[in-house]
């Protein structure tokens, strides 16, 4: 029987080695797996890559990991959020490797990966500080920069509901950069605040098909912060 639920966040990521690339869920704090970033933090990987929309706030999930060093590098559109003072002091101090992505890019480098493609051209960033390095193209008088596509060794993902397959359903624009970290993964790990039946999920709803998940741990309200 198919059951991709674990007991705990800890067990969940238990197996998270030094040097992992991971993709997080989240645009600000809605959609990030803070659970699964403190136990993260508490089972002890370094020097690791984060890729995140933003570079975490307060002392919390994405940002305690920075803190806390075990963050070699982040690859974000907007790390300087509200209370983003884990990511200022440490990239200051030159402790933390930082590349910055536009946002569009971001999302579409990932689905690259999710789809098997090799890359794209994209307008932006042409001409900037961006694109240093990166091939560029003339196309129609408009010019384009390559971008490769952004896998990751583990995606650490909120949802709202899944089934023992993984099938995942989000909550609102807690969707964000979920689903395409779910594809460019090699282990995709999920927490959700309510556990389904199998068939209770309506398959229209289904947003990431469980094919894309490996993990799923159940976090409810009256756990959240506990593990």
């Amino acid at each position: 029987m198919i059951d991709k639920f674990y007991a705990s966040a800890m067990e969940a990521v238990a197996d998270v080695h030094d040097g992992a690339t991971i993709l997080v869920s989240g645009f600000g704090v809605s959609g990030q797996p803070i659970e699964l970033l403190d136990a993260l933090a508490n089972q002890g990987a370094k020097d690791l890559t984060l890729v995140c929309n933003n570079g975490g706030s307060n002392d919390t999930g994405l940002a305690r990991l920075i803190r806390l060093g075990r963050v070699r590098k982040l690859i974000a559109s907007y790390p300087r959020g509200a209370e983003a003072t884990a990511f200022e002091e440490a990239f200051a101090a030159g402790k933390l490797e930082f590349e910055c992505v536009p946002q569009g890019t971001l999302a579409e480098r990932l689905r690259a990966a999710g789809a098997g493609l090799g890359g794209f051209l994209t307008p932006t960033g042409y001409g900037t500080e961006l694109a240093a390095g990166k091939e560029t193209r003339v196309i129609d008088g408009i010019g384009y920069v390559f971008e490769k596509p952004l896998r990751g060794d583990f995606a650490l993902v909120k949802a709202e509901r899944a089934d023992r397959w993984g099938n995942l359903v989000y909550r609102k624009a807690g969707r964000n950069f979920g689903p395409p970290m779910c594809m460019a993964a090699q282990t995709t790990i999920v927490q959700v605040r309510h556990r389904a039946t199998l068939g209770e999920l309506d398959p229209e709803h289904v947003i990431t098909p469980g094919i894309f998940v490996k993990r799923v741990v159940q976090i409810d309200d009256a756990s959240a912060g506990a593990q």
